[in-house]
């Protein structure tokens, strides 16, 4: 590393950063799209239940029987609102894939200009 000049070592501090970050987006999105589908499963289930079935949900700590229809309403929000979280993860994922994409050329580069000559 000492004979690497500072610039590119810097390059190189910048693309772990970037990979790190790149790690956190695409960890939240899939946990985020995981909620979705738990969230459209119960969505399912609820539609195949009778109107007047007794409900449960999660309020803070405890469980409170609502009205099937608030629950539907509040599922729906829900996965509304992560979908558009999804949406903005997957926007940030795809500038960070190619700001690592564009230090990775840089460093590459940079160091295949430093390299000696094959053969010599």
């Amino acid at each position: 590393m000492d004979n690497v000049p500072p610039k590119v070592q810097q390059q190189l501090a910048m693309l772990q950063q970037v990979q790190q970050q790149l790690q956190t987006v695409v960890s939240q999105k899939a946990q985020y799209e995981l909620t979705v589908r738990e969230a459209r499963r119960a969505v399912d289930d609820l539609g195949e239940a009778p109107e007047d079935a007794t409900v449960y949900m999660n309020v803070g700590s405890i469980m409170m029987q609502q009205n099937k229809d608030k629950v539907l309403a509040s599922l729906n929000e829900r996965i509304e609102t992560l979908e558009l979280r999804i949406r903005s993860l997957e926007k940030q994922e795809k500038a960070l894939q190619g700001k690592f994409e564009q230090l990775s050329a840089q460093i590459k580069g940079a160091l295949e200009r430093k390299a000696p000559p094959s053969g010599s």
